[in-house]
């Protein structure tokens, strides 16, 4: 990999171009880039749900998926590079099946919605699949790993499920259960 910062204004991106890990130059609209900065956005927004209160356990695994997001970053501003492990798949796997055991079976489709915090975590698996689409994007046009499509894919389940978690801890006193969508108000709204 390149070298790592040590400015931040180096003004080389005044032509519209950015370079890449491997020392290559790369418009800033081109696809890898694109992808690049959907996996920051849902960082910065990751990061923007842990200023929230949140159980210990859950902000626990919410750092460990920055870090590994920042890896999976690198490795899309590295062509060939590989950074992000399958273990890391495996880790979300593994806190889908946890998270998810304690959860009621869904009766109706959940609204983005509850506390804060549960809110959030839907911003973050919207963006989790935004970045999934353009990871899947650039695998069309250049060779990528699986980990990150498959990474990106498990992980806005999972943000699904700890937005569930998150409404049920309450920990800001606004919440405590989904916010079901009601298909039958709906249709007494559209009758009247």
């Amino acid at each position: 990999m390149g070298n790592r910062l040590s400015q931040i204004a180096t003004r080389t991106g005044d032509d519209g171009t950015t370079g890449l890990s491997d020392g290559s130059r790369v418009p800033k609209n081109h696809l890898r880039v694109q992808a690049m900065g959907d996996v920051d956005e849902l960082n910065s927004n990751l990061g923007l749900l842990l200023a929230e209160p949140l159980p210990d356990d859950v902000r626990e695994l919410l750092i460990t998926i920055q870090h590994e997001l920042f890896n999976l970053g690198g490795e899309l501003s590295w062509p060939g590079g590989q950074l992000l492990k399958d273990a890391a798949v495996l880790r979300l796997d593994e806190a889908l099946e946890h998270y998810n055991a304690a959860l009621p079976r869904l009766k109706e489709f959940i609204l983005p919605a509850g506390t804060r915090s549960a809110a959030i975590a839907h911003v973050c698996r919207t963006v989790a699949r935004r970045a999934e689409r353009a990871v899947i994007t650039l695998a069309s046009a250049e060779q990528i790993h699986a980990a990150p499509r498959q990474y990106l894919n498990r992980l806005s389940d999972l943000l699904f499920v700890l937005a569930r978690v998150l409404n049920r801890a309450n920990l800001d006193g606004l919440g405590g259960d989904d916010v079901y969508w009601q298909s039958e108000r709906m249709k007494r709204l559209e009758a009247e």
